[in-house]
């Protein structure tokens, strides 16, 4: 599948409806950012198009992204996906194009790899999957592809996480497999 190219600048009105969303979103979820100020988030967003463009894309298709942290280190924010589930426009994808090109019958139209990178973003690692439900409970029926070690990979596999019976689980699959109930979270530090 060829990526897709996109300008990667938002026109003003979207760029205006884009951080509309995320501040009720932010204030709403004041848990998930103590002590963290709008005014500095939104300053470090519109100082970067680019990432701008990323948080869009991870809006767009379903992710709700939101602020769970400041890397006071290299002051970054850093955004995760924190829709209820699985984003719904990121759903029924395979691991990787190399998963998805060994795929010879009901090839998925896409892979979480190369859609994380397509959009800007980070795929989740299971210890960033498991922060993530400290900070509240996600993917309680779905599924997220996240990292998958190399060792892993190499033999074919890739690996998901879940929230369950109050329990993070993390499984294998085939690379190649792909359902209507799992999806990726990412995430993009501004």
């Amino acid at each position: 599948m060829k990526m897709i190219t996109r300008n990667k600048e938002l026109p003003p009105a979207q760029r205006e409806e884009l951080l509309r969303i995320l501040k009720v979103r932010f204030e709403k979820n004041m848990h998930r950012h103590k002590g963290l100020d709008w005014a500095e988030v939104q300053a470090k967003i519109e100082s970067n198009t680019i990432k701008m463009w990323s948080l869009n894309e991870m809006e767009r298709t379903g992710g709700e992204p939101d602020v769970v942290g400041h890397d006071k280190k290299t002051d970054e924010y850093i955004f995760y996906d924190c829709s209820a589930e699985s984003p719904k426009g990121r759903r029924s994808v395979c691991y990787d194009r190399e998963a998805m090109d060994s795929r010879k019958k009901h090839k998925p139209e896409n892979n979480a790899v190369d859609m994380a990178a397509d959009m800007g973003i980070e795929l989740l690692t299971e210890e960033q999957y498991r922060d993530l439900q400290k900070v509240e409970k996600f993917d309680m029926k779905t599924s997220s592809w996240v990292q998958t070690p190399a060792d892993i990979r190499k033999l074919g596999g890739a690996i998901f996480c879940d929230f369950r019976y109050d329990t993070v689980f993390v499984y294998h699959n085939g690379a190649e497999s792909y359902y209507a109930a799992r999806g990726f979270r990412g995430l993009l530090r501004v």
